[in-house]
């Protein structure tokens, strides 16, 4: 009896211990069990949608294909393949059934796997991975277990079941049954046959494995096993099974189609702002219902692409022709190239005169990488890809696509109305707004002249023409040039006009570097990293386009910085404000003086500079002021104009930066990536997009300037508002008639003609002892300057 005794106290510990155990297991385990809230918010789970100005719909922000469906539109045959195959007696467990667990553990005792979820343990899976973990152990399984009683004891059989079918993973990224009927048969899970539902359910086993495109003898094999399952379950007959079984697989890969909205590459910069925005402010972009109203102005977001679509074809057809024959034939208008394009091969000498960059091409593709890797070596995959034409055929067209970016903002509020990333976002994904980082030649003088005004240089103050040598800090001689060396003296401002490197470097050296670099990354170049460097001055450190339109409409915005605005407003799927970003308070980088002088100069390299073609082919009449912008080589070309009510910018060259434009004439920012501009602008004012009748404020200031230099008239108010009737009425949507005649003399060999830039914009102009005198109204005081 003592004996007896014993043992039942043994017994009593052992089992206290192994309750005061389980007790303190579940302790551990209670708090780490996810929270149901999350199966509300999935089932309640909105994409946002982002909105032009005008309220149109842009583009919808979802994370997955996925589209949510009620049970009643669901085929009836779904759910009785999923219960008979997946969980048989799920309408009578309470989300974890002990039959089928303790057999599951005998089997994995056994050492065969056999699978023991409930069809609410599959969900707690599906719903939450990270939280229930991915790793075969006993917690895993106890967490998943403890989350599908939770689940049971908050939702109805029905509603279970909605929410599995709803979540449930189909591979491709596709989730939930509706997306998946779509995905595999083309039509709604409403719509599903017999032998259609019990292929996507016996997908669920292993969607890769059974996947009925990639491997249909396996997903049929396994179509089969799950309508036997129904047989058994007396959802079929034996006739049914037999015909069902008997009918081909019939399932195919029918992807929705993408659809790509207006301005892809502005909404997928939306995106990337807007999640970040999310991120910190504990919103979810994806599920949230989140209603974003941007600043583009769709109207003029469709000049844009028209403009880039008219010109860059123009410009390939050109780059086309330059490199497919021997002999270089450059001609001045567009027509001669559209005539000759069906004529040659394009880009053909490139690649015979230059075998080593074909080669190049070659091995620094994805297919050569591959093949070598993959047991060929890199002697056989060169040898094989260079023999298959397919191959070459479009590496090399991928390789010879001219490229561009464009860009407007409106420089009063700081917002986005267009955005343009390439020619064609299905072919090139890459954004060469905010993304592209190149060299941005002469557009980056602007930043020079304006720290040397803020420190008090006169712009009539004149340096020496002639070579120039700088001695660097390492004591080697820095020798910038011109096309055409400046033979005379010129002012401050005629450099910036006729855009002299020789000029900037002397600018250069008088301002510094520092100064320079400060000023650029304070007016916008705020994201790109520059070389402080005495050649910056000539655009030799990468930035993108986005950073350089946005600080020249800090100059035309009289000095004041506001970063780009591409929302303006963000509402919840109730219509409430969630928040606001239109007002933001402008930061004073330069003074309004040294705005006002630069935007005179600009106007100048407009009228009488490197940027004169503007008003020639396009008749632009509206005051405005730009800079050209070219590197070495042709690699880039770039062009900003700058009105009071828009400020917009272009950038024309490839993504290979190998690959240039042929002829030095084409491959001038002031005549590839100025056409776009000027077409966009051009337009713009005839639709009555920007006010024709707003002016920049203008300096009072005299100009000196030898009398002894020719000067060309340039075209008087009333001639430049001729010109753009007579553009108008010409103008058709060819890009060759866009394009028109190209200007005379390049931007290399321009001339001063001060005078007539004055007239063209009403202002007085007096001869007096060998110079102009310019000011605003008569009696104005003359400023004595010295030469």
């Amino acid at each position: 009896m003592r004996l007896c005794g014993i043992g039942a106290s043994v017994l009593g510990m052992a089992a206290l211990l192994a309750l005061l155990s389980g007790f303190a297991y579940l302790s551990w385990l209670l708090p780490g069990l996810p929270e149901l809230d999350a199966i509300e918010k999935n089932r309640n789970a909105r994409p946002s949608t982002v909105l032009a100005a005008n309220g149109t719909l842009l583009t919808e922000f979802r994370q997955t294909h996925q589209q949510q469906v009620t049970l009643q539109q669901v085929s009836p045959s779904v759910v009785q393949a999923l219960v008979a195959t997946e969980d048989q007696r799920f309408y009578e467990h309470k989300g974890v059934d002990p039959r089928r667990t303790a057999l599951a553990l005998l089997y994995t005792l056994a050492g065969r796997d056999q699978g023991g979820s409930t069809i609410t343990q599959q969900l707690a899976r599906n719903l939450f991975p990270e939280q229930i973990g991915r790793e075969r152990s006993v917690h895993r399984k106890v967490r998943e277990m403890l989350t599908a009683l939770k689940i049971e004891r908050s939702y109805g059989k029905h509603e279970i079941l909605e929410i599995y079918l709803n979540t449930v993973p189909f591979l491709y990224n596709v989730y939930g049954i509706e997306m998946a009927a779509r995905t595999y048969f083309d039509k709604p899970a409403a719509e599903l046959s017999v032998a259609e539902s019990a292929t996507l359910v016996g997908m669920l086993k292993g969607t890769k494995y059974y996947n009925p495109v990639k491997n249909p003898e396996r997903a049929l094999k396994r179509r089969n096993v799950v309508l036997g399952q129904m047989r058994r379950q007396g959802w079929l007959t034996q006739q049914e099974f037999q015909i069902y079984s008997a009918q081909p697989l019939g399932a195919g890969l029918h992807r929705a189609p993408v659809i790509v909205g207006p301005a892809p590459h502005f909404t997928a910069h939306v995106r990337k702002w807007l999640s970040d925005w999310a991120a910190r402010n504990g919103r979810d972009l994806y599920a949230d219902g989140l209603v974003v109203h941007t600043t583009l102005d769709l109207p003029l977001q469709a000049v844009a692409e028209r403009a880039v679509e008219r010109q860059a074809q123009a410009l390939q057809r050109i780059a086309d022709v330059e490199w497919g024959s021997r002999h270089l034939r450059t001609a001045l208008h567009t027509d001669f190239y559209a005539q000759l394009h069906g004529q040659v091969t394009p880009f053909s000498h490139l690649w015979k005169s230059r075998p080593e960059l074909v080669e190049a091409f070659i091995r620094e593709s994805a297919d050569y990488k591959k093949y070598a890797a993959g047991g060929a070596g890199p002697g056989m995959a060169f040898k094989q890809l260079k023999t298959d034409r397919k191959f070459m055929q479009e590496l090399l067209a991928h390789k010879s696509r001219l490229e561009a970016g464009f860009l407007a903002m409106d420089p009063g509020s700081g917002e986005v109305k267009a955005w343009v990333g390439s020619r064609d976002f299905d072919i090139d994904q890459f954004d060469h707004v905010a993304q592209a980082v190149r060299q941005p030649g002469s557009t980056f003088k602007p930043f020079v002249y304006g720290a040397a005004l803020e420190q008090g240089i006169d712009p009539a103050h004149t340096f020496p023409g002639g070579l120039v040598e700088i001695t660097l800090a390492d004591g080697r001689l820095w020798r910038p040039s011109d096309m055409d060396i400046a033979d005379r003296p010129m002012s401050l401002r005629e450099g910036l006009v006729y855009s002299k490197n020789t000029i900037t470097a002397q600018v250069m050296q008088e301002v510094g570097v520092a100064p320079v670099v400060e000023l650029a990354q304070a007016m916008g170049v705020r994201q790109s990293r520059l070389d402080p460097v005495i050649s910056i001055g000539l655009g030799t450190s990468p930035v993108t386009l986005l950073e350089m339109v946005s600080s020249y409409a800090t100059i035309a915005r009289a000095g004041e910085y506001r970063a780009p605005l591409a929302v303006k407003r963000i509402l919840d799927r109730g219509g409430r404000i969630v928040a606001e970003f239109g007002e933001q308070s402008g930061e004073r980088v330069l003074s309004e003086e040294t705005s006002t002088e630069l935007i005179d100069m600009l106007r100048g390299a407009v009228d009488q500079g490197t940027g004169r073609m503007l008003r020639q082919r396009f008749g632009i009449a509206a005051d405005v002021a730009g800079k050209t912008g070219t590197t070495q080589n042709n690699t880039d070309g770039w062009f900003i104009l700058m009105h009071p009510g828009l400020v917009a910018g272009a950038w024309i060259g490839f993504n290979d930066q190998r690959i240039t434009m042929r002829s030095s004439y084409w491959g001038q920012g002031g005549h590839n990536a100025i056409l776009v501009v000027g077409d966009f602008f051009r337009d713009a004012l005839r639709q009555k997009r920007i006010d024709i009748a707003e002016q920049f404020p203008r300096p009072e200031r005299e100009i000196v300037m030898a009398d002894s230099n020719p000067v060309d008239e340039a075209p008087s108010v009333e001639q430049a508002k001729e010109n753009e009737e007579a553009a108008s009425a010409d103008a058709d949507d060819s890009a060759d008639t866009q394009s028109g005649e190209a200007p005379r003399r390049t931007e290399e060999t321009m001339q001063p003609q001060a005078a007539g830039m004055a007239q063209e914009h009403g202002i007085i102009v007096r001869r007096k002892a060998g110079r102009i005198l310019i000011g605003d109204a008569p009696g104005m005081q003359s400023m004595e300057n010295e030469k």
